[in-house]
This record gives C-alpha cells, structure tokens and sequence, in this order.
C-alpha cells in the first residue's frame, strides 16, 4: 500500500517500537528499517522520539541515539524523569507523545504518507486529523504478542496497518543478549 513517487515521513515511538519487537523476539536493524522505506518512496524525514536518563553515568540507549543521529534519522530526546512510586519502587517517565505529534502536523503538508511506529492507542486523534488533512498514515505495531501491542482503536482508524512480525525477515536482527559473532557464520548451533 505504498506507492514509489509519494513523500514518506517515519515516526518512531522509540520505546514502543522496542518493546513490541522484544515482544516477538527480535531487536530492530534501524539501518535496513531506513533502506526498507527509502525503497518504499521517497523518505523526506525519519524521526526518532525517546526520553533519556540524564543522571546515569551511562545509558544503555545512548550508543542506539549517537548512531540514529549520525545515520540520517532525526532525533527528538527529553529527560526522563525519575520518581519513587507509593511503593518505594524507581519508576522513570518519558512519554514522547506530545514531540511526536506536534513534528506530525507540522509535516502534514509537506508529505503525502506517514508511518507511525507505535501501538498507543492515545495516537488515534493524531491519526484521525492527519487523515482529514489527505494524509495517508501507516501504522506499524503487533496483534501477535500477548497482549497485543497495538490499541485496537488505533489499528482500526490507521489507513494501512503493518504488523511488525511481518516486518521481521526485513527489518529484523537476533536479540542482543545473544553473542553476535557476525565474523563467526561457518560455526554449527
């Protein structure tokens, strides 16, 4: 459901992306996902939104962030802030919805189709009012985890839904916590 000659801009819910691929168990190659839909049609922006912990001496994300920023994805991070829940428990919150959606209808005009990266469900008036500017939106999520990582109102209003497991062979690479000797292809399992 896309076409060569339109203007394609990605969103991607960065920690909702994540967890819907850990879901399936598979970690995302950000490079062949930019490849994939350079050859889609003609990719003007890929934005990538996520929170960062300013405080920790290093961030696991960080390295991920530095790589995205120098291989063509546009970058949109704020601090994460971190609380202790009534529980004494350390929660941190980052929620990137607003980013997101502001950089969506700015970019309204200037682009025939959106592909929005994230099951949360709070995205379907952004989705809604896209649409009503002749915007086509894609949305990229899962119904195959348990429970299904895509709000139903979301998938429903969305032009066009693409469930990431199908993306899996394209866009995919094995989980990190496995050794990746990418050197190493004559060994037996």
């Amino acid at each position: 459901m896309f076409y060569k000659d339109e203007r394609l801009a990605l969103f991607i819910d960065g920690s909702n992306l994540y967890a819907a691929a850990k879901s399936l168990g598979f970690d995302i190659d950000y490079k062949l996902l930019r490849q994939e839909f350079m050859r889609r049609g003609k990719l003007l922006r890929a934005f990538y939104y996520t929170a960062l912990l300013e405080n920790d001496e290093y961030s696991p994300i960080r390295p991920l962030v530095d790589w995205l920023h120098y291989n063509g994805f546009s970058m949109v991070t704020k601090p994460a802030k971190e609380y202790t829940d009534s529980q004494g428990r350390r929660k941190v919150k980052g929620n990137m919805d607003i980013e997101l959606t502001v950089n969506a209808m700015e970019l309204a005009p200037h682009v025939d189709h959106i592909v929005l990266f994230s099951g949360d469900g709070d995205f379907r008036p952004l989705v809604e009012s896209l649409q009503r500017q002749g915007v086509r939106v894609s949305v990229v999520s899962t119904i195959r985890s348990q429970p299904p990582m895509i709000a139903d109102e979301l998938r429903r209003q969305a032009d066009n839904f693409i469930d990431l497991n199908d993306l899996k062979e394209v866009i995919g690479r094995p989980p990190r916590e496995m050794p990746d000797r990418s050197d190493d292809t004559s060994k037996d399992d």
